[in-house]
């Protein structure tokens, strides 16, 4: 080899990854694995099997394949899953309805204010979900100024003709539950669709003025379609746990507006009716389960925020 020859370069060599290191996904996945196995599916399978027991708190539940409990408690409480899912679908609509405007503002139009604003949403989780809802049962108080400016305006007599209130009454009514509902669940709408709008790129809505469209054509051909994982996430977010909520129907609402959250707890810790408790929980599940499948079908979209 000459002076002026360059000497050859050599090639690297490819290490195979150890098998340590392989294993090092897997061990950061077994906290979070064993989580779910203690805290979720154990007391799912320990769940099961109560709903399939026969007997009593006295004498002993033994697990006898009861299925009839299953059909039972469809057949008595069928009118409380149909209340809460229709209680449950109102709120989430009402939610996105407030909500997607202010997750709007907070994502294009609050500026320096938005950091104040986002605080703001998340204020109600600074207290207990308990004491935001007693605080409705003095908002919605009889003869108090929102009752009567309600009355004032109308308002009371539409939704009395709605089924919604009695007379001049809102407590004990749907629309104290609903109410209820929408404000305690109101937050889980508005986050996952500022999160979503605010990943728009700011360029498409100049690419689409450029282009002459008009505002109104930009919200629906644009922004909406790309902030569906929000809505979806946000809907998701708000009807699952909506459905199964009894605190709103217990503080709020009366007999006739029991929710079936109501009914597992009043079977789980009055009644002491274990097998039909479980059996009313599995259903609800199931139920909440195939809608939301559907849902996010019929969405077109799964990439949720």
């Amino acid at each position: 080899m000459t002076a002026t020859e360059t000497p050859p370069v050599a090639e690297p060599v490819l290490r195979k990854p150890s098998v340590r290191r392989k294993l090092v996904p897997y061990w950061l996945l077994l906290p979070g694995i064993l989580w779910l196995l203690v805290f979720f599916a154990l007391p799912l399978v320990y769940q099961a099997s109560t709903s399939v027991q026969t007997g009593s708190l006295e004498q002993g539940f033994e697990v006898t394949w009861h299925f009839q409990t299953y059909w039972d408690a469809i057949a008595e409480y069928y009118p409380h899953f149909l209340r809460s899912l229709l209680y449950a679908g109102t709120a989430t609509v009402l939610c996105l309805l407030l909500g997607y405007p202010l997750a709007y503002l907070i994502a294009f139009k609050a500026g320096r204010w938005r950091n104040l604003l986002l605080v703001l949403v998340i204020a109600p989780f600074f207290t207990s979900f308990l004491i935001r809802t007693l605080a409705w049962k003095t908002i919605l108080a009889d003869g108090g100024p929102v009752v009567e400016v309600l009355n004032t305006i109308g308002f009371l007599d539409v939704t009395s003709w709605l089924g919604m209130t009695e007379g001049d009454r809102v407590l004990a009514t749907p629309l104290a539950v609903v109410t209820g509902l929408t404000y305690n669940f109101l937050p889980f709408m508005v986050l996952p669709l500022y999160t979503s709008l605010e990943r728009i790129d700011p360029r498409l809505h100049e690419a689409a003025g450029d282009l002459y469209a008009k505002p109104r054509t930009v919200f629906r051909r644009v922004t909406f379609p790309l902030s569906m994982p929000g809505v979806v996430s946000g809907t998701l977010l708000t009807f699952i746990p909506a459905s199964g909520d009894y605190v709103n129907a217990e503080l709020l609402g009366s007999t006739d507006t029991r929710m079936v959250g109501n009914v597992i707890q009043s079977q789980f810790l009055r009644v002491l009716d274990y097998p039909t408790a479980a059996a009313l929980s599995f259903i609800l599940m199931a139920v909440v389960l195939i809608m939301v499948t559907v849902y996010i079908r019929r969405a077109g979209t799964e990439d949720l925020v």
